[in-house]
């Protein structure tokens, strides 16, 4: 959430003095929202999650502690790669340009998913029929290898 879309004000004044690993929250009734600072601050909102902070199972390079979360940046991570690796792409080699029409806008950004897509797919279909199935000579066991072609 950026910081300009209403945060609370006691909220942002104690998020910019936080920590690397910190966390701050505040709720009202159902609606929660937290600051997180890992390298940058993030904030979240959120009304299906506890400000609880869960550690993630891996421990830092330089201090060998590990590393904690929230658990709503946990979930986040958990469900919305995919979206998340899509927005990357299309931002990547987007070909929309400024315009005033709306409608050329939408059709330039459908058109721009339908590419990706396709590339998608026959990136998926390509990686799997250069994966073949070979034998071992000295059990006849059957293994898939899943390396990529040698380029020529």
């Amino acid at each position: 959430m950026r910081a300009n879309r209403g945060i609370p004000h006691d909220l942002e004044g104690e998020g910019k003095r936080l920590k690397k690993g910190q966390s701050a929250f505040q709720r009202k009734g159902d609606l929660m929202v937290q600051a997180w600072r890992d390298k940058i601050l993030a904030r979240m909102i959120s009304t299906i999650h506890e400000a609880t902070v869960v550690n993630t199972g891996r421990k830092d390079r330089k201090t060998n502690m590990e590393i904690k979360k929230p658990y709503a940046v946990v979930q986040y991570n958990k469900f919305m790669k995919g979206v998340d690796r899509t927005d990357q792409y299309l931002f990547y080699y987007s070909f929309l340009r400024k315009t005033v029409k709306w409608s050329k806008i939408v059709v330039l950004y459908l058109l721009n998913c339908a590419l990706f897509n396709a590339f998608f797919v026959y990136r998926t279909l390509k990686y799997k029929q250069n994966s073949k199935v070979q034998e071992l000579p000295a059990r006849g066991r059957k293994f898939l290898d899943i390396r990529r072609p040698e380029s020529k």
